[in-house]
């Protein structure tokens, strides 16, 4: 094996180990540095989600963040802005093989995502013969292998994808659900409160249906005590703190040491 293809991501270990059930611990990557993404890479996370949803990163400064990364054992995990072929599309080819895709609340959608990542016939994704992807046409049988190696993970953020969710799970191509809560808690009409337990029951609603169809349900939870209680009602992939976050309340805590 030459060094080309030993570098790259096949076969996608973060997928089997995510469609397995394993325990993957994670952490939200919202600054868009690939300085902090580095930093960050070294804690030893099972996976890093590079937001795209919710922070000011796009294709060209999600890619430095990519290369920060390369010699972290942390799966990089890219949030587009939206469920859009096009974009997703540019993340593909810029290096991404996980993907967390936002609002989707119908079977349609979650078919619409996974046919984003995939090349004909089982998809829609244009071809590029040389991109970061395939280490620009140096990965041997990269059109065939592909397919195979693209983690499609989607989350569930209003009253609509819970009632859909058996739907969603039966879709092909589908390797998790993932919950938002606080859209999740707005969408039931608990702005800035995912504790409400009418919530708290949507949010148990997902689990229990995902985890019947042998989907794995992930979930955002900074606070360590949310992050055990969802652990214990069925998450296996959790995302426990932030970048931003973390830097917020360690700058604060220095600051108050001082007053």
């Amino acid at each position: 094996m030459t060094n080309i293809q030993a570098y790259t991501a096949f076969p996608n270990q973060f997928r089997s180990d995510l469609i397995a059930g394993k325990q993957l611990i994670g952490c939200w990557c919202s600054l868009a540095s690939p300085i902090t993404a580095e930093i960050i890479g070294l804690a030893g996370f099972d996976w890093l989600l590079l937001d795209g949803e919710h922070s000011p990163n796009d294709v060209l400064s999600f890619i430095p963040q990519l290369m920060a990364l390369k010699d972290s054992v942390s799966a990089p995990v890219v949030r587009p802005q939206w469920n859009d072929t096009v974009e997703i599309k540019r993340l593909l080819d810029a290096g991404f093989y996980n993907f967390l895709i936002p609002f989707v609340q119908s079977a349609e959608e979650a078919q619409r995502a996974v046919a984003a990542t995939r090349y004909p016939p089982e998809g829609v994704r244009g071809v590029s013969i040389a991109q970061r992807s395939n280490r620009y046409n140096t990965v041997k049988d990269y059109l065939k292998i592909i397919n195979d190696n693209i983690t499609v993970m989607v989350q569930i953020e209003n009253r609509a994808g819970v009632e859909a969710i058996d739907s969603i799970c039966a879709v092909p191509g589908v390797d998790g659900i993932f919950i938002g809560p606080s859209d999740l808690a707005a969408a039931y009409g608990h702005l800035g409160n995912p504790s409400h337990p009418e919530a708290q029951d949507a949010m148990q609603t997902v689990f229990d249906r995902a985890r019947a169809q042998g989907k794995p349900v992930g979930i955002l939870a900074p606070a360590e005590a949310d992050a055990r209680r969802y652990i214990e009602m069925g998450a296996s992939f959790v995302a426990v703190g932030s970048d931003l976050g973390v830097f917020r309340s360690a700058t604060q805590a220095l600051r108050d040491k001082f007053v």
